[in-house]
């Protein structure tokens, strides 16, 4: 079984969800997406899985978005991909891909919809905010 996690190291919402992954038993494939990002039929088609636009994957805080007025409606969804492939830190993260499914895994207990074994316990974030073992169906 392969999971993949488009990855920020310096992201404690990506370091949760990949704590959270490995707490699930599994090692995924971890893709440091501003090193190596993703191919553009790749985002699309990770876009497509979520059922997500462009829109909705654009990271505000921290990056160009602001300066790049991308905020304006005259961008269309080619042009906003266009700028992620430009600046892969507008690609919001992290975004998980499992066999059961892709999610933008924000917050990171989102995470635990897709995993083949959610059942990880009690987990807590390096904040310290405490995500409740799931009950069992």
């Amino acid at each position: 079984m392969t999971i993949t996690i488009y990855h920020n190291p310096a992201c404690g919402t990506s370091r949760n969800t990949l704590a959270m992954i490995r707490q699930s038993g599994e090692e995924p494939e971890i893709i440091e997406y501003l090193k190596t990002p993703p191919a553009r039929a790749t985002l699309v088609d990770l876009m497509k899985r979520m059922g997500v636009g462009p829109r909705e994957l654009l990271r505000q805080k921290g990056t160009p978005y602001g300066e790049l007025d991308l905020g304006n409606p005259k961008w269309s969804d080619d042009q906003l991909i266009d700028f992620m492939m430009k600046h892969p830190i507008l690609i919001n993260r992290p975004i998980v891909a499992t066999p059961l499914g892709v999610r933008l895994c924000r917050p990171s207990e989102m995470v635990l919809e897709i995993l083949p074994n959610s059942n990880i316990g009690t987990f807590t974030k390096e904040d310290g905010e405490l995500v409740p073992a799931k009950k069992k169906d």
